[in-house]
């Protein structure tokens, strides 16, 4: 078995042009960012806004942890020498002890995050991630995200401004970060909607509060700590504000009213008298905030929603000749189907033929998000291999409501799909045991592809916790056209390579292999899917 290790971020690469389908890493993002109800979106964790996944009745939220910590990551950030930024930096142990970024709150957030993470999503973007749907959910505006962060190998140099410091400090370090002094203001101001300072961190600003309601005595922004409104503007402004940071007892930590004040509450004022300018500055600044990376990150265009966008595909070859093709159809603000609604997937084999599939919803009302809502439909259905001209390489789709058709094939390039290299479903389970699970993985290979290897991409770890890939290449297989106890394969239009593995529970694999071009060079294809041993049989 040869294992051959990638640079990290082999699979990062970043993207300037339009976003077609497939695109692994922006697909992935853009699943973490508009699919807010599948599977395990982290939606769940700021919904209700005032949930706190480390305990209850403590003060804190979830979404103004997720919120602080983006800050805390960007702050280090030198626009001169293009140091620092979002990186996920935080995580390092030696950031998170400076007294700068006082508080457990960052630990908890990059813990919970990481969880997003694989070869497609850094850390540093799921910080973003989080920070955004923290801020969409409760009740904030939308804010453009792009991607493309990639995570720092080493802690960054201190910079996050704290309370204590003078006005000076704040406008010199809010300017290095590439603020000016009332974007400072526009910034602290929509950070500070959410949240507030706990007792434990800061026992000289906030004392204990003796509170059932909130056992962490933490001293609230404003009066609706737990979602996004211009509170933090209106109550400072009409002197009935409870900030701990603008009307604390101790004068030497009241930096909002200094940085507040600094224009002589100009800026405050114009949040005050309008909501709907303190919410689009806060989406323009929040999206400056979490654009602010290290010089050389190249991010993303702004990332939208797919109309359309396949998701959780199979292809399976099921015998010799024939492959099983399934997954779903995410259609954006398309209306609830009704009984004229008739939705068809269009396929094309290798000789241009196109076959008309039926796709049915997966509920009958589409699901709400802030950005619109998202439609789904399904299918499952068996595609005959049999001879070259045969499978699939394309599909497109068909909706017509009210008799009234459209075609959506991404501006007439359609939708590819990978049918020369596909899972089998003569992979089994080799043996169970408290540890792990060991099973044997095949794949089928087209006979009249010119590969030069085939092999697992899997996601592996470094010593600083970012992630690279990986590929493990497949044995080559006993006989031209079956596996060792995969006999009914043998009259295939496929050759199977097998390989025996072991469950790696939540660690992203895929299968790939490196073709011969006619010119001479070489070029990688994947398989539709990744590793999995759900509803395998024993061998």
């Amino acid at each position: 078995m040869l294992r051959v290790p990638l640079s990290l971020f082999v699979y990062f690469a970043a993207t300037a042009t339009a976003y077609i389908w497939p695109s692994p890493q922006l697909d992935a993002l853009e699943a973490i960012r508009f699919d807010l109800e599948r599977g395990d979106r982290i939606v769940g964790l700021v919904s209700p806004c005032n949930f706190f996944l480390f305990g209850f009745n403590t003060g804190r939220s979830n979404a103004a942890d997720w919120i602080r910590t983006a800050y805390h990551d960007m702050a280090s950030h030198n626009v001169e020498d293009g140091t620092g930024g979002m990186d996920a930096s935080i995580r390092f142990q030696e950031e998170r002890e400076r007294a700068e970024n006082a508080g457990d709150g960052f630990g908890f957030t990059t813990g919970v995050l990481t969880s997003l993470t694989n070869r497609y999503v850094s850390l540093a973007d799921a910080l973003a991630l989080g920070a955004i749907i923290a801020i969409e959910s409760c009740g904030g505006p939308n804010v453009p995200f792009r991607g493309g962060r990639i995570d720092a190998a080493e802690p960054n140099k201190p910079g996050v401004p704290e309370p204590q410091q003078d006005l000076d400090s704040h406008i010199a370090s809010f300017a290095r970060q590439g603020f000016t002094k009332s974007e400072m203001i526009g910034l602290t101001a929509c950070g500070h909607t959410f949240g507030g300072v706990q007792h434990a961190p800061f026992p000289d600003i906030v004392p204990e509060l003796n509170d059932p309601e909130n056992q962490q005595s933490t001293g609230f922004f404003d009066s609706t700590a737990f979602g996004f409104d211009n509170k933090i503007a209106t109550e400072y402004i009409s002197g009935t504000t409870q900030n701990p940071l603008a009307v604390g007892l101790n004068d030497t930590t009241n930096s909002d009213k200094r940085i507040f004040g600094s224009d002589k509450n100009l800026t405050m004022q114009s949040f005050a008298d309008s909501p709907d300018l303190f919410a689009s500055t806060c989406s323009s600044l929040f999206a400056r905030m979490l654009d602010t990376v290290p010089r050389g990150v190249q991010l993303t265009d702004v990332i939208e929603p797919l109309w359309v966008k396949p998701d959780g595909l199979r292809l399976t070859l099921v015998d010799g000749n024939t492959l099983q093709f399934s997954g779903e159809v995410r259609f954006w603000n398309m209306t609830a189907p009704s009984n004229t609604t008739v939705v068809q997937m269009i396929y094309e084999d290798h000789a241009d033929t196109k076959h008309a599939i039926p796709m049915l919803p997966t509920s009958s009302t589409p699901v709400q998000h802030k950005q619109g809502t998202a439609m789904w439909y399904a299918f499952n259905f068996n595609i005959s291999t049999a001879d070259s001209q045969a499978g699939i390489r394309s599909m497109s789709f068909s909706i017509n409501e009210n008799d009234k058709e459209r075609i959506e094939d991404q501006g007439g390039v359609g939708f590819a799909v990978e049918d020369r290299v596909v899972f089998s479903n003569t992979s089994c389970i080799i043996s169970t045991d408290s540890s792990e699970v060991a099973w044997r993985l095949d794949i089928g290979v087209r006979n009249d592809l010119p590969i030069t290897r085939v092999f697992i991409v899997e996601d592996v770890v470094d010593n600083v916790g970012r992630i690279g890939v990986e590929e493990i290449d497949f044995p080559s297989p006993p006989n031209s056209n079956s596996s060792s106890d995969s006999n009914s394969l043998a009259a295939s239009a496929y050759t199977l390579f097998s390989i025996n593995t072991t469950d790696l529970g939540s660690t992203l694999r895929t299968v790939g292999a490196e073709v011969r071009e006619p010119g001479g060079g070489k070029k990688k294809i994947a398989a539709i899917g990744q590793l999995s041993i759900d509803g395998l049989q024993r061998c």
